[in-house]
């Protein structure tokens, strides 16, 4: 069994039909993010070079490499992680598209509120993974364009484990470069925090404000 097949499932709140449904999806088509990308608002047009994408992940991947083998425990990974979202993410954007329509309907200061607690929630759901790639080398690979924006290619190599492959999808966004997608072997990170997060407010009868205090104490 691949590594990232359990991190996806261990990371996972989706029942195993809905979970299966998303990752049967990605396989066939292998545009799950691509098609989670079009659920953005979408980008100005703007100069955005292959080499300005690739740069951004890999300050990314040169900062996760550092912290995954730092030696640091969860507690300390957890925040290192936060503040590389904060930095180098469009968090709002992801939250946003995460959340969906109800988006529309919040205030700006509703919308910060969950944007905040949202980005604190994937900093602990997937910073609790980090110390699974403890000795592992991720590599930048490559650029490929899409529409006004790049796919950036990278690798994770661990250690006695095949390796696989995550693709940033970046933007440039009122001057700021930024990446608001990672495809994991084929499956949308925004397609499944999309349908999770669903299901989060579905179980909140659609009350936003109580998934923003639920997201807030989960993860």
């Amino acid at each position: 069994m691949r590594p990232i097949s359990t991190l996806m499932r261990m990371t996972s709140t989706l029942t195993p039909m809905r979970s299966e449904r998303i990752s049967r999806r990605a396989a066939l088509t292998g545009l799950a993010g691509l098609s989670a990308a079009a659920l953005l608002p979408a980008a100005p047009a703007r100069a955005l070079s292959a080499s300005q994408a690739t740069q951004l992940v890999d300050r990314v991947v040169a900062e996760i490499n550092v912290v995954i083998n730092s030696g640091g425990s969860e507690a300390q990974m957890i925040p290192q992680f936060e503040a590389m979202l904060r930095r180098y993410a469009d968090v709002t954007a992801i939250a946003r598209t995460c959340l969906g329509p109800e988006a529309r309907s919040l205030s700006s200061g509703e919308l910060a509120a969950f944007t905040e607690a949202f980005t604190g929630y994937i900093a602990r759901k997937y910073g609790k993974r980090f110390r699974e790639f403890i000795g592992a080398q991720i590599t930048v690979t490559g650029a490929e364009p899409y529409r006004d924006r790049f796919i950036v290619k990278t690798v994770f190599n661990l250690r006695g484990q095949a390796p696989f492959d995550v693709d940033f999808l970046v933007a440039e966004r009122g001057g700021n470069r930024l990446f608001y997608e990672m495809i994991i072997e084929g499956v949308s990170m925004l397609a499944t925090e999309r349908s999770e997060i669903g299901a989060m407010l579905d179980a909140q009868r659609g009350d936003v404000g109580a998934l923003t205090a639920h997201l807030r104490r989960a993860g």
